[in-house]
């Protein structure tokens, strides 16, 4: 039985956490939210408008990932969307959490891009995100052959961004928005090639800090308070109106309601298991000590009344003796 409700427990908070997930994509799939993050990210549209950016050249819906109950296990979540994996007979399935196309302000081509959000504690989990990042790249890339170009009409590949948002990163990266991308190097010669034939992909990790913290501004700003789980409902909305012109919508106002409650919930569950488990702790430890205190008591009432050694009491107790050298020094 507490091993059902202990399982029971665990699915129920992953559940949580999974809707949670969800709800910070859903609200980072709004036009405008993607639009701040393309004009910080992409320089393509360094110079262009937040807002003309949303309205003019966000192409379509975004397709967002339904995130499963739990996404470190299950590899194969639910996709809302119709083009938001990329499969090989050889290679596995990879799903990606927000991804669009946008069109380009000046050359008018096509930009593919996708959005992941990693929440993770650990900038480093076993691997670097950066890393991960540019195989991501790789593989939309990879995926375009049959779609966007065949044969070999290299010509016609798409440039890709993978843009990471990391909530949690380690402090040397607080507040910091760095690129990776493929640049030309002369090694002997001097020779230029176009830049359109090799700038082809670029990996963006965007790692949030706090309002105390350097170079706390713009889509970083934006960004933190999104993800506050300090800040309430009420103070989200006056921040992303009055400083970012962000107009509350429906879906918006629904997103920051979603996200602000599950946050709360998951919150408040963390502090009844610490409060549950500091109890527990706080029980086994009492006993320990209490058992240790009468047999203590038991080993003086020996020695006085049989007038026996504390080894000979020990003995007669049955302690064991890897435990009668630190009872000894205790008496």
């Amino acid at each position: 039985m507490e091993t059902e409700t202990t399982i029971s427990e665990s699915i129920r908070i992953a559940d949580e956490k999974a809707r949670y997930d969800a709800a910070c994509k859903r609200i980072l799939s709004e036009k405008i939210i993607l639009a701040w993050i393309m004009k910080s990210c992409v320089e393509e549209f360094r110079d262009v408008a937040v807002k003309e950016i949303a309205d003019k050249y966000i192409e379509g819906t975004p397709e967002v990932a339904e995130v499963p109950v739990m996404p470190d296990e299950v590899k194969s979540p639910k996709i809302t969307g119709t083009n938001t994996e990329d499969k090989t007979v050889n290679e596995g399935t990879i799903y990606y959490d927000i991804r669009f196309y946008a069109t380009a302000p000046k050359s008018g081509e096509k930009i593919r891009l996708i959005l992941n959000v990693e929440a993770q504690n650990d900038f480093y989990p076993g691997y670097s995100l950066v890393t991960r990042a540019i195989y991501y790249c790789s593989r939309m890339i990879s995926s375009q052959y049959g779609t966007e170009f065949t044969d070999s009409h290299y010509e016609k590949i798409k440039k890709v961004y993978s843009i990471w948002i990391c909530m949690n990163p380690p402090e040397k990266r607080q507040n910091s928005i760095t690129s990776y991308k493929i640049e030309e190097k002369n090694l002997i010669g001097n020779v230029e090639e176009a830049v359109e034939h090799y700038d082809l992909m670029t990996a963006v990790m965007i790692c949030l800090g706090n309002s105390d913290g350097e170079n706390y501004s713009g889509v970083l700003k934006l960004l933190d308070v999104l993800f506050s789980e300090e800040m309430n409902q009420e103070e989200k909305r006056t921040v992303l109106q009055d400083d970012f012109d962000i107009p509350m919508t429906l879906s918006i106002e629904r997103g920051i309601s979603s996200m602000c409650n599950l946050s709360e919930g998951v919150w408040q569950k963390g502090i009844q298991e610490g409060m549950q488990q500091g109890i527990q702790q706080g029980m086994q430890q009492g006993i320990a000590e209490g058992s240790e205190k009468t047999l203590l008591e038991d080993i003086r009432s020996l020695m006085v009344t049989m007038k026996w050694t504390a080894e000979q009491a020990m003995a007669a107790l049955r302690v064991p003796e890897t435990k009668r050298t630190e009872y000894a020094a205790k008496l």
